[in-house]
């Protein structure tokens, strides 16, 4: 909020060269606190890398594309419980991606006495297999909320062009253009302690779901939501564009007789759809990864934002071969804006179909009751105790 609030008044009326010196004053003085703080962190040195192990799973099902499944599940490799106990987690098999359980096949004796048969790069435990599964199992997850991105990198590049032609004033005060986006902020400012103290208590009432609802339905919600969002930016637009040619200012650089806070509308739609889905697909990623994946997993829902941002040039440019240039002319009243706004909330819709299939197809993992005590035919006496994150 400071940086398109105060940063920007700065830049209006100092120069941006004040701007850029007081952002790297700022940026100096965070690595300084930074620093100061680091004899009180605590580190948790990973146990290898998750890239690692993915690949020792890929090549092991490789080289053991040859031999065939047991009947038994039983027969595939596990991990012990004394190797549970000190902080690895079991997952229980799946029958998704079959081809990957090959990796988990141990070797008999004759070929095990003349290969490397029991190393990481031959043999890895089924929780290991499923780890990598539910990786795998999430790409589809992560390429259904790309677009969603791109459409929100539109938004955030056309709504200051707008605003740029309507009224800004507010009594005395005219709100800088590039300070539009404080709008959606300050709303999420409110929103995402309303969702947290109030809708997820209610909801957990009535589903039993600690979050209220499942983190797969909140980013579905926020999907449609960003579907919403475009419909109404492309009717704004429209409206824009037609006081535009009632007061003949199309070609006029002076400010329309239409208040800015008209974006308003699609900025806290699309707000609401980003609390839903980027939160959400965190929160998602967070639980449904092991203790070993969770810097890759948050790693990649990220990259589900950066590919957004990458894709929405490369489709204005190809908006613009193809349509003729929609989008081509320096007058924003001249273009097509409202006819870009219609194909991108279209193809949201496309693309939230995709999400459902891929909604649908997801397993959520399984992991493993670990009983204490020995094992028996007997009720366990002890506590069952869940290892899940």
């Amino acid at each position: 909020m400071l940086g398109v609030t105060l940063f920007v008044w700065i830049g209006d009326n100092q120069g941006w060269d004040w701007s850029f010196g007081i952002s790297s004053v700022a940026v100096g003085l965070s690595i300084l606190l930074l620093t100061m703080g680091k004899q009180f962190y605590r580190y948790n040195v990973p146990k290898g890398s998750p890239l690692m192990r993915i690949s020792q799973v890929l090549v092991a099902a490789f080289r053991n594309r040859n031999l065939p499944l047991p009947q038994n599940k039983e027969d595939l490799h596990q991990i012990r419980s004394g190797e549970a106990e000190n902080g690895i987690e079991i997952i229980q098999r799946t029958d998704q991606f079959k081809c990957l359980d090959r990796a988990a096949i141990p070797r008999n004796n004759q070929e095990a006495s003349t290969s490397n048969a029991h190393g990481p790069w031959s043999l890895c435990t089924i929780s290991q297999v499923e780890e990598t599964k539910i990786v795998v199992r999430m790409l589809p997850i992560i390429l259904s909320t790309v677009f969603m991105n791109t459409c929100m990198a539109q938004l955030q590049t056309f709504t200051i062009q707008q605003s740029m032609t309507m009224n800004r004033k507010i009594g005395n005060f005219e709100l800088p253009a590039p300070s539009i986006p404080v709008i959606p902020q300050i709303f999420q400012l409110i929103m995402i302690p309303v969702y947290d103290r109030i809708f997820v208590p209610i909801a957990r009432k009535f589903t039993g779901i600690p979050s209220g609802i499942r983190q797969l339905q909140r980013i579905g919600v926020g999907l449609i939501l960003s579907i919403v969002s475009m419909a109404v930016s492309a009717v704004v637009e429209s409206r824009r564009k037609s006081v535009a040619i009632e007061h003949n200012m199309v070609d006029s650089a002076n400010q329309l007789p239409m208040s800015v806070f008209w974006l308003g509308f699609q900025f806290v739609i699309f707000a609401t759809a980003e609390i839903l889905t980027l939160v959400g697909l965190l929160d998602f990623f967070y639980a449904e990864s092991t203790s070993g994946m969770k810097s890759l997993s948050m790693a990649i829902t990220w990259c589900s934002l950066a590919f957004g941002y990458f894709t929405s040039s490369v489709v204005v440019s190809v908006i613009n071969k193809v349509s003729g240039g929609w989008l081509a002319n320096n007058n924003l009243n001249r273009d097509k804006l409202d006819y870009f706004y219609w194909l991108l909330a279209a193809v949201s819709v496309l693309n939230f179909g995709f999400y459902l299939l891929c909604a649908s197809w997801y397993k959520y993992k399984k992991p493993e009751l670990n009983q204490e005590g020995p094992i028996s035919d007997e009720k366990p006496k002890g506590k069952t105790e869940m290892r899940v994150v």
